[in-house]
């Protein structure tokens, strides 16, 4: 019997597990510390410098990724008070992003595994987006099955079935760019910094929703699409500053505002088709979008307005983050789904 093997054993009868986990799919390292479901650690180093270039460069983010994994992995480790020897076994980010920064994740995450002997397990990305909502947390109510979760990011736009942990069926996504990409073009677009879906979200709160109307692209089903609004939103904006250089400064708040009221009726027009569809009613949101106030507060009225029950994670769960990766890895330990060292990351992969 393995050594792996024997420490297997040991930890299942042991009713606490501790998962490592490790997030690097695009331009943040995370590592996270979770004791069965809750979370002890969860640690991320973000990475200015793809700042001064309007998004992320993928060879300079797999270079932060080799600086910044073992000083993240040890602040994790240090913030939980735990000792290596205590883990169980290491989660990792298997795909979908940036295929360097992905491999940062994974080697490390292989050979630690290795060097301590204890399993390793791999894990979708977006598939931990769905199951943050099952991190114990004081305040939060975890969705019961089947619900529907609507996963928006930077580079996801994706209406999800959740049958259970690991029956997951897309019914919707985009088929062009996805909405987090939408508010950063758009805020490029006014001249705003990178990431600028953040700084749209901020503005639109001072702003009139209904100043400027920009038409909702008509896409068949439950799918989307976002490349023909921001064009409409560029051309707008050329033509309003042609009458007027001074435009964009003047009603900064109403454009922002307009711009996030129309992609919010996006979303929600697909959302309450969903629900039609498949008559579940239960609606949980997760990815780096689900950060945005507008779309959180739309959700929560839509209890009231439509007898949904919605489910929104901590705001720390929304972001990539390793303590979403560690949940599923938790899940996948109780069912002893684990994977060789000759597991390979994948830049895009399925539910």
């Amino acid at each position: 019997m393995s050594n792996v093997i024997q420490n297997l054993c040991l930890f299942m009868q042991n009713p606490e597990v501790f998962i490592l986990a490790i997030e690097s799919s695009c331009d943040d390292t995370a590592a996270a510390i979770l004791q069965n479901d809750k979370v002890l650690s969860n640690v991320v180093a973000n990475q200015l410098i793809h700042n001064q270039y309007g998004g992320v460069v993928p060879e300079l983010a797999s270079r932060a990724h080799q600086q910044n994994i073992v000083p993240v992995v040890d602040a994790a480790l240090r913030k939980a008070n735990i000792q290596k020897e205590q883990l169980s076994a290491i989660a990792f980010t298997q795909g979908p992003g940036l295929m360097g920064s992905l491999l940062v994740g994974s080697s490390f995450a292989k050979s630690m595994a290795v060097a301590l002997q204890i399993p390793l397990i791999a894990v979708n990305h977006m598939q931990a987006h769905v199951l943050a909502h099952f991190i114990e947390e004081d305040g939060f109510e975890k969705p019961s099955f089947p619900f529907l979760a609507l996963t928006i990011s930077g580079g996801h736009t994706q209406i999800i079935k959740v049958a259970n942990f690991f029956d997951m069926t897309v019914i919707g996504e985009t088929t062009d760019d996805a909405v987090g990409e939408a508010f950063d073009k758009s805020a490029k677009i006014l001249g705003l910094p990178y990431p600028g879906g953040p700084l749209i979200d901020k503005y639109a709160q001072l702003g009139n929703p209904k100043a400027f109307a920009f038409t909702k692209p008509k896409v068949p089903g439950l799918d989307f699409s976002f490349s023909g609004l921001k064009t409409a939103i560029l051309y707008f904006i050329q033509k309003k500053k042609l009458e007027n250089p001074n435009f964009v400064d003047e009603n900064l708040n109403d454009i922002c505002a307009s711009i996030q009221h129309t992609i919010i009726e996006i979303l929600m027009d697909k959302l309450k088709l969903a629900v039609k569809e498949t008559g579940i009613k239960q609606i949980a949101i997760g990815g780096g979008v689900s950060a945005n106030s507008g779309i959180r507060n739309t959700l929560k009225e839509a209890e009231n307005k439509y007898g949904w029950k919605t489910f929104v994670p901590k705001f720390e769960y929304t972001t990539d983050n390793a303590a979403m990766i560690g949940i599923v890895g938790y899940q996948k330990f109780l069912t002893q789904t684990f994977e060789t060292s000759s597991v390979v990351s994948k830049a895009r992969i399925q539910l």
